[in-house]
């Protein structure tokens, strides 16, 4: 399987989450398999597809609390993105290949990666992941997801479709995942304490440090991945722009 890697920087959510879909029309063209690094221009509120948050979430406390929305193009739970490094994977999906077998695949690059910068981490042995709606992400691990001492460290969805597989997932280098229930205008379970990297190390490393240790696992699993242009990603984007930019996307339901 061919990789290539990319480095996306901050951009607010629209772009981000567009980026993830096109990417996957990208795999399904190429054949090849991308991992990309990127973070968020400003917090921001990430909904599952499917998630219900009508009443939960207004885009008027948001703004008043200078916090963005999107709508994901995976599944889940309800998510605040900041203080984080974000990864996701876009990949072809061959229809005999099951999700497990991928997820586990993306998780010992993620392993190996975390491994590199000092923290050891495992997959979570609870329960399968819990319906949306009630709860944030990281109220509780979902099986396999990635955990400390049983905290969760690596929140993350994967959603496949038409031949593609799109995983991407937080990597928390400060807990910020407490604040969503003080942004909910209704009662959510708040998140149990997470684990950090910041936790772990006893110092905040730098995105730029996460970045190359996702690399260095990537080269390291599947040879060196050649660099993706960002004019090209961004090309794949443009189909999906106007549909994360939407309000009637992302307050749906």
């Amino acid at each position: 399987m061919r990789w290539r890697f990319l480095d996306s920087g901050a951009l607010d959510g629209a772009e981000q989450m567009a980026l993830d879909a096109g990417l996957m029309d990208r795999a399904r063209e190429t054949g090849e398999s991308l991992l990309r690094v990127y973070a968020w221009s400003r917090p921001t509120l990430s909904f599952g597809r499917h998630e219900s948050v009508r009443g939960q979430f207004t885009p008027e406390s948001l703004d008043r609390a200078k916090v963005g929305a999107v709508r994901r193009p995976t599944g889940g739970r309800v998510l605040l993105h900041d203080r984080e490094v974000t990864y996701s994977v876009t990949a072809p999906a061959p229809e005999d290949e099951r999700l497990k077998e991928s997820y586990r695949r993306i998780n010992g690059i993620l392993l190996a990666a975390i491994a590199k910068l000092g923290v050891k981490v495992a997959e979570s042995v609870g329960s399968a992941a819990r319906r949306p709606g009630g709860a944030a992400c990281f109220a509780e691990p979902a099986k396999g997801e990635l955990v400390v001492d049983g905290r969760k460290l690596v929140g993350s969805a994967q959603l496949r479709e038409r031949g593609a597989l799109l995983q991407h997932g937080s990597i928390l280098i400060d807990d910020d995942q407490p604040r969503i229930a003080e942004l909910a205008s209704l009662p959510l379970t708040p998140a149990l304490p997470a684990a950090t990297l910041h936790s772990c190390l006893g110092r905040r490393p730098s995105y730029n440090e996460v970045r190359d240790a996702l690399h260095d696992a990537l080269a390291a699993a599947a040879s060196e991945p050649l660099p993706l242009d960002c004019h090209e990603a961004s090309a794949f984007a443009a189909t999906y722009r106007e549909r994360f930019n939407s309000a009637e996307w992302t307050w749906r339901s």
